[in-house]
């Protein structure tokens, strides 16, 4: 029975290199298979830098940071221009934290430099902007949109290409937002999406992995919900990953530095 176990095992091997070759790697066939391949390799490369770029008809920001994969979760830290000048955002441990500007700090208890944020906040930033800024910082997780497209994705069309002077897999999809559920990305408005979703309407994902199935790029079209709410324009979402293996350390504050934000 073993010898019947390692043959089948060698016959199946065989059969899956028979349809690849360097020249042209083997493609996933369906959205979720190339899911469940992307999010095991995003693991297995540990870390990366990555930018993100947000657009949501005249609103625009940009953003850098770095992440650290694991299974327990993201962590990562960045800055962003998402309030109209530079911020720090810390994700760890999944809770968010903020780093107040220094001609703000008088109104945080003790004039500490941080603040935790969170959409369930009472604090004034976490009313205003908790929920916006923790869909911002959680977009740049690729295991997330990867969630997506695994519960909500379908596979369109797929080619080997290059993303600059790489080769890559591009992968183009759609993501069904009744599948989807509430979450939004930053910029968003939460009834446009229900909205939309109850007609049944797909917003479009492109995503580039490279040879080891890490993710390297990835667009997402929103436009369909902004123009839900009777505005015009485009919204999008790219994020880029590099430096894959890179060193990141990602700590919270020191609880010493996190304070409480007043608004007085």
């Amino acid at each position: 029975m073993r010898r019947t176990a390692v043959a089948g095992a060698v016959v199946v091997l065989a059969a899956a290199l028979a349809g690849c070759s360097d020249d042209e790697p083997q493609r996933f066939a369906d959205a979720r298979t190339l899911a469940d391949a992307a999010t095991a390799a995003t693991l297995a490369g540990r870390s990366a830098e990555f930018t993100t770029d947000v657009t949501a008809g005249t609103f625009v920001s940009h953003g850098t940071g770095q992440a650290r994969f694991d299974p327990s979760g993201t962590a990562l830290k960045m800055t962003t221009d998402y309030v109209g000048e530079p911020l720090e955002l810390r994700l760890v441990n999944r809770a968010l934290y903020a780093k107040v500007p220094a001609d703000a700090r008088d109104q945080v208890t003790g004039g500490k430099p941080w603040v935790q944020v969170s959409p369930e906040g009472n604090d004034p930033l976490s009313q205003v902007l908790g929920g916006s800024l923790t869909q911002l910082a959680e977009q740049n997780d690729p295991g997330r949109t990867l969630a997506q497209v695994r519960t909500a994705g379908t596979l369109t069309t797929s080619e080997q290409t290059r993303l600059g002077d790489a080769p890559v897999e591009h992968y183009r999809l759609t993501v069904d937002l009744a599948k989807l559920g509430s979450e939004l990305p930053a910029g968003l408005p939460a009834d446009a999406m229900a909205q939309l979703a109850g007609r049944g309407a797909t917003v479009p994902l492109d995503l580039w992995l490279d040879p080891q199935h890490r993710p390297v790029q990835l667009v997402l079209d929103l436009s369909p919900v902004l123009q839900a709410t009777g505005e015009t324009g485009d919204a999008r979402i790219t994020a880029r990953y590099s430096g894959w293996g890179s060193p990141v350390t990602v700590d919270p504050p020191p609880a010493a530095d996190v304070g409480t934000l007043t608004g007085r």
